[in-house]
């Protein structure tokens, strides 16, 4: 029964921080919650396995998620770099089949740095993103938010 309980508010809480979490840090722990439960159901010793199938699940999970986000981010870099104000750029990612939107601000300086305001959309579910990012010396953007 404890146990039980254990896994339940651990669940909860990593659930509770998923709408923070990147898709790298989903992937991994939706891969680690599933590897827990196949390790667990496979292992004689369940603790073992649940142990073993989490560490390997939350590994190959963080890879898949990461590369979600790196195909993602280089569609909001090449907007940000070279999209109109204004102007929207929408782009399905390849892995995930997801549709997104960016639609940049005019440019401005603060602190030395070129920035520029971004609203970034999931068009599945329309939640939007007002996110800032700045641009380093070697021309790559970075959101701030």
């Amino acid at each position: 029964m404890k146990k039980t309980m254990a896994i339940t508010i651990l669940i909860c809480f990593l659930m509770a921080g998923f709408g923070c979490a990147n898709k790298a840090q989903q992937g991994a722990t939706v891969g680690g919650l599933a590897g827990a439960t196949i390790g667990a159901l496979v292992f004689k010793d369940k603790l073992l396995g649940a142990a073993i199938g989490a560490g390997v699940g939350i590994m190959m999970g963080y890879i898949v998620g990461n590369e979600w986000d790196k195909s993602d981010e280089k569609k909001i870099q090449r907007t940000l770099e070279h999209g109109k104000s204004g102007d929207t750029t929408k782009w399905t990612n390849p892995d995930t089949g997801e549709h997104y939107s960016a639609t940049p601000d005019h440019p401005y300086m603060s602190e030395n740095k070129v920035y520029r305001d971004v609203v970034i959309k999931d068009e599945k579910d329309g939640q939007t993103v007002m996110a800032k990012a700045w641009r380093d010396d070697k021309g790559t953007w970075h959101l701030k938010q």
